[in-house]
């Protein structure tokens, strides 16, 4: 239907998250449609990103810069790290600007059936990071999955002989939910987690 050029474009696309075939057709004809507004500048930026984008030496953060601007300000307080399985996690706990200390990233969490052990994680870095002797808190935000939880177990296991304090966000009741539209899980996590009011 359409040339070898848009047709790759269509099948590049249609590998991003949430993109499936007929997705991609119907953004890449939108994109093509605007090709000054949006096609151009676009491709500019992926060139730009694909050329200065680089992985943290210290956390795991994507940035151009190395360290990235997070492990380089010295407002944040180096005494906290919060451990996420990946950016996508780093990223939504700074969009609630609630946490000022620092960040480690897994690169995923550990899983039999997909066959990730330890030694695929980036847990050895974080290991030597909380026996430098700046930090004293390690915050676990692993997601409430199996594996998730697996790899928190794992890691405050490990950090046991480290001079931090280990603790994890949280489970249980969202803001704004309704008990009797939460699953089982989510209410026995609420009850397990309740505080004095």
């Amino acid at each position: 239907m359409a040339g070898p050029e848009i047709e790759r474009m269509i099948q590049l696309l249609a590998k991003l998250p949430g993109l499936g075939p007929r997705s991609a057709r119907r953004a890449a004809l939108f994109l093509v449609k605007r090709r000054d507004s949006l096609l151009d500048p676009l491709s500019r930026a992926l060139a730009d990103a694909a050329a200065t984008v680089k992985t943290c030496s210290v956390c795991g953060n994507y940035d151009s810069t190395d360290p990235c601007a997070i492990c380089a300000d010295p407002k944040r307080d180096a005494s906290q790290i919060c451990v996420v399985e990946d950016v996508s996690g780093l990223w939504a706990m700074e969009r609630t600007g609630l946490f000022r200390g620092r960040y480690h990233v897994l690169g995923g969490v550990l899983s039999a059936l997909d066959g990730i052990g330890p030694e695929d994680l980036n847990i050895p870095a974080l290991l030597a990071r909380a026996r430098d002797g700046q930090v004293s808190e390690v915050i676990l935000a692993t997601g409430a999955t199996v594996d998730g939880q697996t790899t928190a177990h794992y890691i405050a296991d490990r950090l046991k002989d480290c001079p931090v304090s280990v603790s994890g966000l949280a489970h249980g009741v969202p803001v704004g939910g309704e008990l009797d539209y939460l699953d089982d899980g989510t209410i026995g996590a609420a009850l397990r987690a309740r505080r004095p009011v």
